[in-house]
């Protein structure tokens, strides 16, 4: 028997597991951060980190744990409807539950006795257990000539737009322009369930990002955010 214990937790703006983005860097402007925690939260555990524009994450995927797993599972790269087996995909419900992340590292940050990892784009829940981090060697881990299969390309992207009323709700936070960025980068990736798409679709949709609520409709490739609410 084995156990791992987490030795940070991310903080994030995506506050569930719905629009978080399939991959890292696919949302620039969203930034996030590691929370050291326990024995590794020193100045000593980090040293030298910074030498490095870039760190893979180990972390659990948390809020599926308990759903267990299958041998296949469904891709949405592939539509939503063709079963691929568990371990040709990057799905959030494997054997162990653990993922990894390749992400832009932009530097330690201290608050008190309390130190962070500032990281560029992430793919992952607020709250998120970080299990292990580790350098990103380019010689080693960058394979130029490396193929991805069904997943060769970065996915179409979205037009969104803000109807009048949600960008005048916009307009009145204080991070109005970060969070517009990050609210378009988001929508562009069309969240929705695979099988969605390419359909017509009248329902309206909802996701939590930062302390808001952001509506929206999509018509064919056009995201149009309706309303936007704190919580």
């Amino acid at each position: 028997m084995y156990t791992i214990e987490p030795i940070g937790t991310i903080e994030s703006p995506y506050k569930e597991k719905f629009a978080v983005p399939r991959q890292p860097r696919l949302v620039p402007a969203a930034t996030a951060r590691v929370r050291l925690e326990g024995a590794i939260n020193c100045a000593e555990a980090v040293r030298g980190i910074e030498q490095f524009s870039h760190v893979w994450l180990l972390f659990l995927f948390d809020q599926n744990l308990a759903a267990g797993w299958k041998p296949t599972v469904r891709p949405p790269r592939l539509g939503g409807n063709e079963r691929i087996g568990v371990l040709a995909t990057r799905s959030t419900f494997r054997p162990n539950g653990i993922g990894m992340s390749a992400v832009e590292l932009k530097g330690v940050s201290q608050q008190g006795d309390q130190f962070y990892l500032e990281l560029g784009s992430v793919d992952l829940v607020d709250g998120t257990p970080i299990v292990d981090i580790k350098p990103y060697i380019p010689y080693s881990d960058a394979i130029h000539n490396a193929t991805g299969g069904y997943a060769e390309n970065e996915p179409e992207k979205a037009i969104v737009c803000f109807l009048p009323a949600a960008a005048d709700q916009l307009s009145k936070h204080p991070n109005g322009k970060q969070v517009r960025q990050v609210i378009e980068q988001v929508l562009a990736q069309d969240p929705r369930p695979a099988y969605k798409k390419g359909k017509p679709d009248s329902k309206e949709y909802a996701v939590n990002l930062f302390d808001l609520n952001i509506k929206f409709t999509v018509n064919d490739n056009l995201v149009s955010v309706t309303t936007i609410e704190h919580f």
